[in-house]
């Protein structure tokens, strides 16, 4: 199957990266779940913006203190300066963020940011973003979905990417041929043991990007959120999110006393959660938002309260138990300010990329953001680039390349080694994860 642009991924880094392609260009979606299955759809608290001019250098030394100053600083200003524009896309594309009663944008405040700059559809924000972009998408002839399609490896020929091949839900090896291939994978939750990610998610960006040797960055920093409701029974962690404390939720011990200041960076906060784990040997501690009023709550965060209540807890009257959690690769394929990557013709956006954006630490809610302003960029450079009416097949080294399927008959051992090279990496520089890896 042959196409202008081949993108590995369906959360907003992905699909956003599709709708700003040119329209006269053949895309091709490939997702290795249902469409929804990614980390996007999952996230409640909210997406940053950038409040005007005269909350550029804020936001930028907001980002910088919650990374430990080990952002790129190019980067941070980049995302500062076209974090408005993005934004406006999706306001003009309809997603229903939270408005007053003059229609107005309402913000929220998250961990580390010193003022409220998050846009907010309830606590589940990237699930209406994420319904938003597939709206978008359906009015574009030129992009064909494929779900439930798994990639095993990147096609690569005269020092260019060529494409992906992959299987499909019946095993049948799937060859997609392209000028242009984007890496949006998203991240590795599916490689721990307890993670607030999607489980299908394993890092395959990294384990394509290792294989060809294409760069990597900073695989070992790995974010653990710091309230995740807890429960033994499931590996895929159920999120609360951090916009709860922005709106005033605390932290307690089991003695009900505050221990932490609940909006320091995530990392300190995680730390400060396990250190009192330890201290008491429980393995919970207490988030408290009954001194919220309960219509707030099961209005502002009814996504959360109706899980809650599923799980046998009161949000608005109980203390519920929570413990820190995998949750995001601050690390990744290594790209440049336009999403390349060190393979010609091959981007990478999203959490699987490696722009420099975050440092040690995420700060909470840019993930969404990164991927937009990445993923518009990407989509920039290859409509720039990208050599428009010149057929495919027979033309330059990608035309000719040439894949010997019977070599990926044994598709678990491909997978397997795929997920042992994710893990071998990140061991390499975090052994002390190597009980939270699903290493067997």
């Amino acid at each position: 199957m042959n196409y202008d642009v081949i993108i590995c991924g369906s959360g907003i880094a992905g699909i956003y990266t599709a709708l700003n392609i040119n329209s006269n260009l053949k895309v091709a979606i490939i997702t290795n779940d249902k469409l929804e299955s990614c980390n996007t759809y999952l996230a409640q608290g909210g997406i940053t913006t950038v409040r005007g001019l005269e909350d550029r250098e804020s936001f930028i030394e907001d980002t910088l203190y919650a990374g430990g100053n080990e952002n790129d600083l190019e980067t941070v200003r980049l995302i500062a300066d076209e974090a408005d524009e993005n934004i406006k896309k999706l306001v003009s594309m309809g997603v229903p963020f939270n408005r007053d009663d003059n229609g107005n944008l309402l913000y929220t405040r998250e961990a580390a940011h010193s003022k409220r700059r998050i846009l907010y559809s309830n606590d589940q924000t990237g699930k209406y973003i994420f319904l938003t972009l597939i709206e978008e998408m359906k009015k574009r002839e030129n992009i064909e979905i494929f779900s439930e399609v798994e990639i095993l490896d990147l096609i690569v020929s005269g020092g260019e990417s060529c494409g992906v091949l992959g299987h499909d839900k019946d095993k049948k090896i799937l060859r997609f041929l392209g000028k242009k291939v984007v890496l949006a994978t998203g991240g590795i939750g599916g490689l721990f043991k307890n993670s607030t990610n999607r489980r299908n998610l394993k890092g395959i960006g990294i384990a394509l990007s290792k294989k060809h040797g294409v760069g990597i960055s900073n695989v070992g920093a790995i974010q653990f959120h710091p309230t995740a409701f807890y429960d033994p029974e499931s590996e895929r962690r159920f999120l609360i999110s951090e916009s709860l404390r922005g709106e005033g939720a605390k932290l307690r011990d089991l003695e009900g006393n505050r221990f932490v200041d609940e909006l320091l960076p995530r990392d300190v906060v995680a730390a400060s959660i396990e250190a009192k784990k330890k201290e008491t040997g429980s393995p919970y501690v207490y988030l408290d938002a009954t001194e919220l009023k309960g219509d707030f709550l099961k209005i502002r965060f009814k996504g959360i309260y109706e899980n809650l209540m599923k799980k046998g807890y009161d949000l608005a009257k109980d203390l519920i138990p929570v413990t820190t959690s995998q949750h995001y690769f601050m690390g990744g394929v290594t790209v440049d300010m336009d999403g390349k990557t060190s393979l010609d013709g091959l981007y990478a956006c999203g959490e699987i990329a490696f722009t420099g954006l975050h440092g040690r630490n995420r700060l909470a809610s840019n993930s969404l953001l990164e991927g937009l302003v990445f993923g518009n960029r990407v989509a920039n450079d290859i409509n720039k680039t990208i050599i428009k009416n010149e057929s495919f097949v027979g033309n330059g080294s990608c035309g000719r390349a040439k894949l010997k399927i019977e070599n990926y008959i044994d598709i678990e051992k491909i997978k397997e080694e795929n997920r042992r090279v994710v893990i071998d990496e990140i061991l390499k520089v975090r052994e002390d994860l190597k009980d939270e890896l699903s290493v067997n």
